[in-house]
């Protein structure tokens, strides 16, 4: 068992023990900071039961550690104490901030004595406690009861085995976040979910919908973040909840595709997930190989990119997978089939978006997330749709595509050979799998190098335009403008005269449009 002098926070446990005898009160750390130091993670949250008002406990500790007062349950008496500990000051002295670790102390009430406090708990591993002076006083040369671990529910012994298991039977019937809290427990953990306790979440599955948006999207995103997403996405399927959470996609199951399908729309969208995780290194998958992996666009600034923070709590590699589970949510309304027999999904992409937009808002997302996801939905048929006939596309396709998706241009390229790989499936073609790189290898390429000659340089202004060709503020200025960066870009012009010459053809092309017949 590890020592609390070998975590962080234990100076300030420490003085909060003392803050609590001060008081009057006893104190006991429960709950999954006990889980996670007798597993050695490193954690900054301590959870800390009182015998007395833990709101009122919670400001005199906050006055006492210079800290923060946050007040996250009035009803349950439940309160947070930030601590924030400043660390060496970084940047110049315009910009100086403090480098230091965040410290989060929640304060709850007792429920009776700590036993029955336990019992009222989620799952066992997180139904053990121990005496806050007990904790901050251990030292590792005693023996172990020294510590006196409260484990009224065999925690510890789950916890060697790996095992999630529920307190009791009424756990989800308190609080059904829970549900969706087992499996990311078990998929940060890789732990199994004990049997009696995954029928439990079958039964309660539906009530689900009752848990606020808010508090979905905090646990789906932490399973998103997770290296084997897309297994614990089938996983929430198995159990009932993913359909729960999420009935668009009821619709996609069992919808058959044309036969360059390998699977049908609903399997197919989770393992485009599978396959975004296997492209971005985080797992492998099932049907790739180094090979395959060799050829596809990696780099630093990729690297930086995807790891990039949206809002808090998610980054681009989650939004990523989300998209890749959304991308054809609307085939299944979309589908038409021809005479010939041969399925069409006319427009999914732009009705997808729309439907992805309406989920995420109901599931709390915030504005930046939604805008990200529809996007890589809306656009993710559009790098495909480049090339013609086998020809790689032009520069100015690319300048238009990177135009018109901003950020996610990167994003909705990997989503597109994600896409790619699980329309395959086990029926990939090597060799074709190597073209599709190519062409998205040459996209970032000509990007990269269209930046390269557009940025440094700016050849005309709207003064300019006005100024020489006597023009009027209004679109065309911006018309003429977008025009020029687009020839610049690809190419096509890079001195200032040249860019006078097109706006001049371009302008006799309009006058001459608009000029009456005889």
């Amino acid at each position: 068992m590890p020592s609390p002098k070998q975590i962080d926070m234990s100076a300030i446990l420490d003085r909060a023990s003392r803050l609590l005898a001060e008081q009057g009160h006893q104190g006991y750390i429960v709950g999954g900071f006990i889980r996670d130091w007798l597993l050695e993670r490193q954690t900054n949250d301590v959870d800390v039961a009182v015998d007395g008002n833990a709101l009122d406990i919670a400001r005199e500790v906050a006055k006492g550690l210079g800290g923060k007062f946050v007040l996250l349950d009035e009803i349950n008496r439940i309160a947070r104490v930030v601590v924030i500990e400043k660390g060496e000051q970084r940047g110049s002295p315009r910009n100086r901030r403090f480098c230091g670790a965040e410290w989060h102390l929640d304060f709850s009430s007792l429920r009776g004595n700590i036993e029955s406090d336990l019992a009222q708990r989620d799952f066992t591993i997180n139904a053990m406690a121990v005496e806050l002076q007990r904790f901050v006083s251990y030292e590792p040369q005693a023996k172990q009861s020294a510590l006196k671990l409260i484990d009224p529910f065999s925690g510890r012994e789950d916890l060697r085995n790996g095992i999630v298991r529920a307190v009791n039977e009424q756990i989800f019937e308190a609080d059904a976040a829970r549900l969706l809290r087992a499996v990311r427990l078990a998929a940060e953990l890789d732990f199994t979910i004990e049997r009696k306790t995954g029928n439990l979440i079958r039964r309660y599955s539906q009530s689900i919908v009752k848990v606020p948006g808010e508090r979905v999207r905090e646990e789906l995103l932490r399973l998103l973040n997770l290296p084997r997403a897309a297994h614990y996405l089938r996983y929430l399927d198995d159990l009932g909840l993913l359909l729960a959470l999420i009935p668009e996609l009821a619709e996609a199951k069992g919808v058959d595709q044309p036969t360059t399908h390998f699977w049908d729309v609903f399997e197919h969208s989770l393992q485009t997930v599978a396959a975004v995780e296997f492209l971005i290194g985080e797992n492998g998958w099932k049907y790739g190989s180094e090979h395959m992996l060799a050829t596809v666009p990696w780099s630093d600034t990729i690297v930086q990119h995807l790891s990039r923070e949206v809002s808090r709590g998610s980054n681009r590699k989650a939004l990523l997978k989300l998209g890749a589970l959304f991308h054809d949510i609307a085939k299944p309304e979309t589908k038409f089939v021809d005479d010939a027999g041969r399925a069409h999904f006319y427009g999914h992409a732009k009705e997808g978006a729309a439907i992805t937009a309406a989920i995420l808002g109901r599931l709390r997302f915030s504005n930046k997330e939604i805008d990200m996801v529809k996007d890589l939905v809306y656009h993710h048929l559009r790098p495909a749709q480049m090339s013609n006939d086998g020809e790689l596309p032009t520069h100015r396709a690319i300048y238009r595509y990177f135009r018109d998706t901003g950020d996610a241009g990167i994003d909705i390229l990997f989503l597109a050979l994600a896409d790619y790989l699980a329309t395959c499936g086990p029926l990939m073609k090597v060799e074709e799998w190597e073209g599709y790189c190519h062409l998205m290898n040459h996209i970032l390429m000509e990007c990269e190098r269209q930046q390269a000659n557009v940025l440094p340089v700016k050849l005309i202004d709207g003064h300019d335009l006005i100024d020489i060709f006597g023009l009027t503020p209004g679109p065309l200025i911006g018309e003429l403008l977008t025009l020029v960066r687009e020839a610049q870009a690809s190419g096509e012009l890079s001195t200032r005269e040249e860019v006078l010459t097109l706006v001049e053809k371009e302008l006799n092309k309009q006058r001459c449009s608009v000029r009456p017949a005889n």
